[in-house]
């Protein structure tokens, strides 16, 4: 099944959009009114951002594993890895959002990133445009660590 290319695109699509739903889910049911009341850094992004911007980055994330998938020297420990960063990228947001606990928050980031560097390393042994399309993640979960560890010190 996993060989036919438009079906292993889909289901690493629902994979890597499922951690979105979840994540999303956990800020829209329990970000307000607590996330208006913290003090926000000037370099805090208008809301409106974050939809756009978290919607391409899953989009170059599927694609990147769907490539790595589809490559000759592919191994299954880096899709392993993948579906584990994932669980970190939606418990960030359960953690912050949810039980509103931004240093905690903070740490998952920190281990989120680490697997993104681990995985962007994996990628780029075996397939350029994965390793190209996980950088921009990298550099936006990068930006969140400094938007996060700002809200620890401003609150």
């Amino acid at each position: 099944m996993l060989k036919n290319k438009l079906l292993s695109f889909l289901l690493f699509a629902i994979i890597t959009y499922s951690a979105s739903a979840i994540g999303g889910l956990a800020t829209i049911n329990f970000k307000e009114p607590w996330y208006s009341m913290l003090v926000m850094p000037t370099y805090n992004p208008p809301a409106w951002v974050f939809a756009p911007v978290w919607t391409t980055l899953y989009l170059f994330m599927t694609i990147a594993i769907w490539k790595f998938w589809h490559s000759k020297n592919r191994d299954i420990d880096t899709i392993y890895i993948y579906i584990v960063h994932l669980i970190f990228n939606t418990t960030w947001s359960i953690v912050f959002f949810v039980f509103h606990k931004i240093t905690l928050a903070l740490i998952v980031l920190v281990i989120l990133i680490l697997l993104i560097i681990i995985l962007i390393v994996r990628f780029k042994r075996v397939n350029l445009l994965s390793f190209y399309l996980m950088i921009p993640y990298l550099l936006w979960c990068l930006f969140a660590l400094l938007l996060n560890l700002s809200l620890i010190i401003l609150n």
